[in-house]
C-alpha cells in the first residue's frame, strides 16, 4: 500500500530497474471500485511530453496497457500480472497536459477460458483524453502433478 497522498491505493512499481515500465511509465497507483471494475492512476512527469509539451500519445497507449494489469491486480487478479495483450485499440479524445494526474477507468467486459476483454478511458480532471479496448490472454495456470 502506497503512503502519503496515495494513502489507501495500492502501488505499482516495476521491479526490474530500468525497464520499459520503470523508466517510461514510472508508479502507478489502483484500487478497485467492484469486482470488474477499477481505477489506476498516474502522475504525469515532463518525460512524458511529445515536442509540442502535451502528453505523448505513445506513453497513453502504454499507460493503458500498463492500467488493463494493474487494474486486474486491483480486482483480486494478481496472477494476471504474467498475461499478455493480444490486441490494444486506442482512442485520442483530446490533447493531455504535463502535470494533472491521469485517471484510467478500467472495467474488465467479459471473461472466457483463455481470454479478458477490458475497456478504459483516462481522464484529466474530468477532461475524457483518451479511451481504449484490449483482449488480455490470461496466464497460464500452474498445472498440477499427474496422479499415479
Amino acid at each position: 500500500m502506497a503512503e502519503g497522498p496515495w494513502a489507501g491505493w495500492s502501488c505499482w512499481t516495476d521491479t526490474a530497474p530500468g525497464t520499459f515500465l520503470d523508466s517510461a511509465i514510472g508508479t502507478s497507483y489502483s484500487r478497485s471500485d467492484a469486482a470488474d471494475r477499477a481505477t489506476v492512476m498516474l502522475e504525469s512527469r515532463p518525460s512524458h511530453a511529445n515536442r509540442l509539451g502535451l502528453l505523448h500519445g505513445g506513453l497513453l497507449a502504454a499507460f493503458a496497457d500498463h492500467a488493463y494489469f494493474a487494474a486486474l491486480a486491483a480486482m483480486g487478479r494478481p496472477e494476471q500480472a504474467a498475461a499478455v495483450t493480444v490486441d490494444l485499440g486506442m482512442q485520442y479524445c483530446g490533447s493531455g497536459k504535463i502535470g494533472p494526474v491521469l485517471r484510467a477507468e478500467v472495467e474488465l467486459l467479459r471473461e472466457t477460458g483463455r481470454l479478458m476483454f477490458l475497456r478504459l478511458t483516462v481522464f484529466q480532471d474530468d477532461d475524457l483524453i483518451a479511451a481504449s479496448n484490449a483482449t488480455v490472454r490470461k496466464a497460464p495456470e500452474a498445472r498440477k502433478p499427474l496422479s499415479k
